[in-house]
């Protein structure tokens, strides 16, 4: 179940197309806050979502919108954000930074305002659909929060099943609004994906799923042009790599790109696509063209030398070791290189001068791993290749 907690650190952000949509509240600087948001300019969204706020004191949309830009703007600093984490479970042990302890206040104030203002609704009226929505978007948020931050893992199921319940009542009153297809449909899909023993355990508690329902939500969603189609977008290409199906998931992925040509998340994710799908010479341009974009300029503040860690791996996957080196190299070289990437680039260095006898080299790196964080997994992998020189099995 994991896996759909991550899955609302992918895709539970505001819509990315705010021409066609009416945000709530009806308030015009929604527009340009949303297209701050989804080119990752995360210190402009939250000051404009911060002034909607401020004119709309009472309205759970505008906390909601708040809390989320407040949320991603640190889970990437943290470094969770890469969808290449994704594709498997092995997010759940990967190390990252830990959160700012301000900003963790932050987010449970505004989880904690949110939720007082819909039960406030409820409480007058049950059937309120914009209140079980909003809520099931709060829920769906401290989730996240829960699982990613604190990595408080059954407090974080309880809220997205709570989001879950909150969204299937919305269809049931209103079957028209798809923007609550985005939870339902992810929870469907995640339940539906478990081993037959653990499904059997799930459906004993009231928990179901049904993985081609999941999948057809999304669709219905990302299709709608509601303020979680492009949500939907997202996490749907992240599940259907997951599920293999790579020639759908291919054009979600490249329709979305040239819409946010800052988002550099969605850009390596064309590249990760590629390199499930086998095709590593797209790949390796996609992240070839993404660094020397970074270099140009084009991505501003953000970590786009995770492209050329990435081109060093696969590199690397194909015994190409001395094009591994020069990718892994090109991490260093970005001006502010993001401290866990860089350990990682440095440490796969360090094992291609191992492989390509360059003994005094692959040294020099795994130093520079320990010298930079010696409390990190790759720092005590480096501390290994110290003592002993890396040879592949």
């Amino acid at each position: 179940m994991c896996v759909l907690l991550a899955a609302q650190a992918v895709a539970s952000s505001p819509d990315a197309n705010p021409a066609s949509l009416a945000y709530r509240p009806h308030d015009p600087l929604n527009l340009s806050a949303f297209n701050h948001f989804y080119n990752l300019d995360y210190d402009r969204a939250v000051q404009e979502f911060e002034q909607v706020l401020g004119r709309h004191p009472d309205d759970p949309f505008a906390v909601n919108h708040l809390l989320t830009a407040t949320l991603f703007r640190e889970l990437y600093r943290m470094g969770v954000l890469n969808t290449g984490e994704y594709a498997n479970d092995s997010f759940i042990s990967a190390p990252h930074r830990p959160a700012d302890p301000k900003v963790k206040q932050q987010i449970k104030n505004l989880v904690e305002r949110a939720l007082q203002l819909e039960e406030k609704r409820l409480a007058a009226n049950p059937n309120d659909v914009d209140a079980l929505y909003t809520r099931g978007v709060t829920r769906a948020q401290f989730s996240t929060y829960t699982a990613l931050i604190e990595r408080a893992w059954f407090s974080a199921l309880r809220n997205a099943v709570g989001a879950r319940r909150d969204h299937e009542r919305v269809l049931e009153l209103s079957p028209s609004t798809l923007e609550a297809k985005l939870i339902v449909g992810a929870h469907n899909y995640v339940l539906g994906s478990l081993p037959w023993g653990v499904k059997v355990a799930a459906s004993m508690v009231g928990l179901g799923g049904n993985k081609e329902k999941g999948l057809q939500y999304l669709r219905e969603c990302a299709q709608g042009n509601g303020e979680t189609s492009i949500d939907a977008q997202i996490l749907l290409a992240v599940f259907l790599r997951r599920e293999h199906l790579y020639d759908e998931a291919l054009p979600i992925v490249r329709a979305l790109v040239p819409r946010f040509p800052q988002d550099v998340l969605l850009a390596l994710e064309e590249g990760h696509l590629l390199r499930a799908a086998g095709r590593n010479q797209e790949a390796a341009a996609v992240y070839r063209r993404i660094w020397q974009a970074g270099k140009e300029g084009h991505f501003p503040g953000l970590h786009y030398e995770i492209a050329a860690l990435s081109r060093g791996d696969l590199l690397r996957s194909q015994k190409d070791y001395s094009g591994a080196v020069a990718a892994y190299e090109q991490v260093g070289q970005a001006p502010q290189p993001d401290s866990e990437a860089l350990q990682k680039a440095n440490l796969g260095a360090g094992e291609m001068y191992d492989l390509l006898q360059k003994r005094d080299l692959a040294l020099a790196k795994y130093q520079a791993v320990v010298a930079s964080d010696a409390s990190t997994p790759p720092a005590e992998t480096a501390r290994k290749r110290m003592k002993e020189a890396y040879r592949e099995n």
